[in-house]
């Protein structure tokens, strides 16, 4: 018998008879660097859980947005390619390719002005849909899997890049009772904060900006989506932000968090990195391309049980 490509699966002919291969979907996440990234092993299990037939691997854009667009344009010129994850630091990048296309953006993606989740297959004239499950995927880690009541929290969140745009609308749809934004780059605050004060009155949600320095004290959640974890940087803002109990999640997972969490523990806080936050979103995604909503906790902790193993 010949062999088989893994990237493909048995055809079918008429009456059922078996005909050529049929090409997997396939989907991979496209940054710089994506070498030590979990999506593929994620959307696997994803795909097994769930019946779906599709392959997921990475794809290395280099450093520079212009590099970044030759590889997505390429990655999506072949029709197999249905669909794909944009990591770090392209997300901005990503949108704005998105709009220049004339390709359609979701409501939390225009909100976010990031994407984070690409279709090639939408309806429409270019067929590109840009979405954003950051969101999601962090609000349904903190809930679901951590426990978490957002409604009526005090929140800090550190950052204005993509990873806080991504996730700055869900967390005020989840009605705290208060959001400070800080960021290195006070501008960047201003705006990203701007750009979501109408959805923060319909909540009723007190957003606000400060600055690194002096970002308030003892808030119930702080959520680290800035850079400092990539540059190995324990926390970008003064220990009293946390108390006994503060929930403190890094956005970053696996040696990069590592300072953040020890940091966030020497301070009688309960520290939480985003591994959970990264199978939310990425069980969000899935949805998105398959229109099937995978369940987040058993993958999560077979993650877990991994790293506690290694």
């Amino acid at each position: 018998m010949p062999s088989q490509s893994p990237d493909t699966v048995p055809g079918r002919g008429p009456l059922g008879m078996a005909g050529p291969p049929t090409p997997l979907d396939q989907y991979a996440v496209l940054g710089h660097p994506v070498a030590h990234s979990r999506s593929p092993r994620i959307h696997a299990a994803f795909a097994a859980q769930t019946g779906q037939a599709l392959a997921y691997g990475r794809l290395d854009c280099g450093p520079d947005a212009a590099g970044f667009e030759a590889a997505l344009r390429d990655f999506a010129a072949d029709p197999a390619r249905r669909g794909c994850n944009v990591t770090v630091p392209f997300k901005f990048e990503a949108a704005c390719l998105v709009g220049s296309m004339a390709g359609l953006l979701t409501p939390r993606a225009a909100l976010a002005q990031a994407v984070n989740t690409l279709r090639f297959d939408a309806p429409g004239p270019v067929g590109w849909l840009g979405d954003n499950t950051d969101g999601v995927g962090l609000v349904h880690d903190l809930v679901q899997h951590a426990g978490f009541n957002l409604a009526g929290a005090r929140v800090l969140l550190v950052g204005a890049g993509g990873a806080a745009a991504g996730v700055l609308g869900a967390l005020l749809q989840a009605r705290p009772a208060a959001l400070v934004l800080v960021n290195r780059s006070a501008d960047r605050a201003t705006a990203l904060a701007a750009r979501h004060a109408a959805l923060a009155t319909a909540q009723a949600v007190a957003l606000s900006t400060a600055t690194l320095a002096a970002p308030g004290t003892g808030f119930d959640l702080v959520i680290n989506a800035s850079a400092s974890s990539l540059a190995g940087v324990a926390a970008p803002v003064p220990a009293a932000v946390l108390r006994p109990g503060t929930l403190a999640v890094d956005l970053m997972y696996g040696p990069a968090a590592a300072p953040f969490l020890a940091w966030a523990a020497a301070a009688g806080a309960v520290p939480r990195d985003g591994l959970g936050m990264l199978v939310a979103q990425a069980a969000e995604a899935f949805f998105v391309w398959r229109g099937v909503r995978p369940e987040t906790a058993p993958m999560l902790a077979a993650l877990r049980a991994e790293a506690d193993a290694a």
